[in-house]
């Protein structure tokens, strides 16, 4: 009865192939703090934690595709056949350790990414935070926290009414620092309420009311986007967000009260009405923007924001 040979190991091979995991590693930690630079500037309470889970999902794909691609490398570089050599490959045989390493390692992966996402959404609140009632209307169903600012978005403007101060913009005005509630509206179709620099994004639905919670972070002014396709102009639905202090926010209510109401930022009606000025019309069919909300701030959209 003959016994089995040991299995050699070659070291310099081992040593090699540990060497090059620990430039992956390296690598890999690397191109994920370069990924914070790829993003906006962080201006919410939430923004913070979707940027560690993108850097954590840059890092562990840089991983796997210099490890994929090193490994394709050195088989073309170094296990090439001889010019001429035109003989079948030798037959290999499964081999069912590297079959359960290579299920397992991708499996792991997919695992580890999934159970930090739904730890990111539980703390930021994206696992149900909606309190959305049908019918669109500003009432807060029961229960729910109240929402402090009603937001309604049309084709192709944005609204902004402070129930309390009974003041309306086409800028939407933040206190930093504090948790606030907005209900969404939507006269039309669906919309998105999109800040890239909250992190945020939530879709508007025609004929639900839903509450949406920000915690401004970062004083400054940022961009509102329209994330969702609504129609010809979708893309320039777009107006500002101002985060400014708590006093500061309270002084604006106040001085805003007692400003008359005027047509808001609407480039939609605006690029419309010029466009049925042209003595040749561009031929294609579409639906006029509803008309410029009468608010007390219709802000600015021309101003340097922060993202």
């Amino acid at each position: 009865m003959t016994s089995s040979a040991p299995i050699r190991f070659n070291r310099a091979a081992v040593a090699a192939v540990s060497a090059w995991v620990g430039v992956l590693v390296l690598l890999s930690h690397w191109l994920g703090q370069q990924a914070y630079r790829w993003l906006p500037v962080q201006a919410s309470s939430a923004a913070p934690l979707v940027d560690d889970l993108f850097s954590l999902e840059t890092a562990i794909a840089c991983f796997v595709f210099v490890g994929v691609v090193s490994v394709m490398a050195y088989v073309l570089l170094f296990n090439r056949a001889e010019k001429y050599d035109m003989d079948d490959a030798a037959p290999v045989e499964g081999n069912t350790l590297l079959e359960i390493i290579w299920t397992v390692i991708p499996l792991v992966l997919v695992m580890a990414i999934a159970w930090t996402t739904i730890g990111v959404n539980r703390e930021i609140g994206s696992i149900g935070p909606m309190d959305h009632s049908h019918g669109a209307t500003s009432e807060a169903i029961a229960g729910a926290p109240t929402a402090e600012i009603q937001v309604i978005a049309r084709q192709w403007s944005w609204e902004f009414r402070y129930p309390d101060a009974a003041v309306s913009s086409t800028e939407l005005h933040l206190p930093a620092g504090r948790r606030v509630g907005l209900q969404l509206e939507s006269a039309d179709v669906i919309h998105g309420f999109y800040v890239p620099a909250f992190r945020l994004k939530q879709q508007v639905i025609p004929g639900r009311s839903i509450a949406f919670f920000i915690t401004p972070t970062r004083e400054g002014r940022y961009r509102l986007r329209d994330s969702e396709y609504s129609g010809t102009w979708f893309a320039a639905n777009q107006v500002d967000v101002v985060v400014q202090s708590e006093d500061a926010y309270q002084d604006w209510l106040t001085r805003a009260a007692t400003q008359p109401l005027r047509p808001g930022i609407s480039d939609a009606s605006r690029e419309y009405a010029q466009q049925q000025s042209r003595l040749r019309s561009s031929g294609y069919p579409t639906v006029p923007p509803a008309p410029p909300p009468m608010v007390n701030v219709p802000g600015s959209n021309t101003l340097p924001h922060a993202g």
